[in-house]
């Protein structure tokens, strides 16, 4: 008998945390083994029940889950599922929580509270068994880490404005995707990304790296042109496709229907690279549960695209990239900080 997975319930409002401790243990695979009102308390607790996964309220007093997760992480790191408010601080924390460790979130319902709740708690039954599978042991020891160098570009990845590199990723991919791009040299032709995240929170996410890169980063809106120098990142709840102007492509974004589970879903984008982009593409496959973008990403490599994906040891949760390798889309599996200089390399292969 596979014993249930262990969680600690954080927030500072008693009637949340009995909402969540309810509701998670109606799935008798998830067990609530406490609950605390603060990180001070939660320190103790985590030391006493060795939970195998925090819930952790975004926004509480004395201190937010933000910093409480810059404390823990490098000490003690276990799996972290935020609890995020849709507030503009709200999601400006959620995304600072990812950033500093947290697995994934999930947003509290803001209308239609008794069926949106219903929703939210089958949300995080789901999100605390992948959180569960997730590997966070990097973070052991870890210090601030240093604004990276972008890599050297090349007079040759100045020139090619007809390529794309279309990259996939879902948990543990806000993390990933940074350490990608801010490697990416301003001269790199136009990049398309898809993270799956909810609307409202992308746009915050863009905005972030954008401060981050020597490319330009923007949320993707729809007939934005795909150039050198800027990376469009599609927006959270909206498909996103690369299609073919004249001389030049663009993106169209729109439509809500989920595909591969997903929208939006990196199939839909992949699929769209391949049509209209075909050998001009490269494509990368990061961090991820589930297997959204492998059939994508092998309609692009049958079109003479070149696609890699992340190893094992460096994903936080090994899905996505596993089943882009085993189906075939993924030539090869490559630790997360040499990724960004693969793509460059198969770029001026090209």
């Amino acid at each position: 008998m596979v014993r249930p997975i262990r969680v600690l319930i954080v927030d500072d409002s008693a009637l949340v945390r009995n909402i969540l401790s309810q509701g998670l243990n109606l799935d008798p695979g998830i067990e609530v083994v406490g609950t605390a009102s603060d990180p001070y308390q939660a320190r103790d607790k985590i030391v006493q029940l060795r939970p195998d996964v925090l819930t952790l309220d975004v926004e509480m007093p004395r201190m937010d889950g933000v910093a409480f997760l810059r404390k823990l992480m490098p000490q003690f790191p276990m799996p972290v599922v935020m609890v995020s408010s849709l507030t503009q601080r709200g999601k400006q924390i959620t995304i600072d929580a990812l950033d500093a460790g947290a697995v994934d979130f999930v947003a509290k319902p803001t209308s239609n509270v008794a069926s949106g709740l219903n929703a939210m708690i089958g949300e995080l039954q789901v999100k605390v068994k992948i959180a569960s599978t997730a590997n966070v042991a990097h973070w052991k020891g870890k210090r601030v880490e240093t604004r990276p160098q972008p890599l050297a570009g090349s007079k040759a990845l100045a020139e090619s404005t007809d390529k794309v590199i279309a990259i996939g990723a879902s948990t543990g991919g806000t993390e990933a995707i940074r350490k990608v791009i801010t490697q990416f040299p301003a001269t790199t032709p136009g990049v398309v990304i898809v993270q799956h995240m909810p609307g409202g929170f992308t746009k915050m996410f863009s905005d972030r790296l954008n401060t981050l890169c020597a490319m330009e980063v923007k949320e993707a809106q729809d007939g934005d042109r795909v150039r050198n120098g800027l990376i469009l990142i599609a927006p959270g709840g909206m498909q996103m496709k690369v299609v073919r102007s004249g001389g030049f492509y663009q993106v169209k974004c729109g439509g809500s229907d989920k595909v591969s589970g997903h929208c939006p879903s990196v199939d839909v984008m992949m699929r769209s690279v391949t049509e209209h982009v075909g050998a001009n593409a490269v494509g990368g496959m990061l961090t991820g549960m589930g297997g959204d973008g492998s059939d994508g990403m092998l309609e692009m490599k049958k079109a003479g695209a070149r696609c890699i994906a992340q190893d094992e040891a460096s994903s936080v949760v090994f899905g996505m990239p596993k089943v882009a390798f085993e189906k075939g889309g993924a030539e090869k599996l490559v630790p997360l900080d040499k990724i960004a200089q693969t793509l460059l390399n198969l770029l001026a292969e090209k």
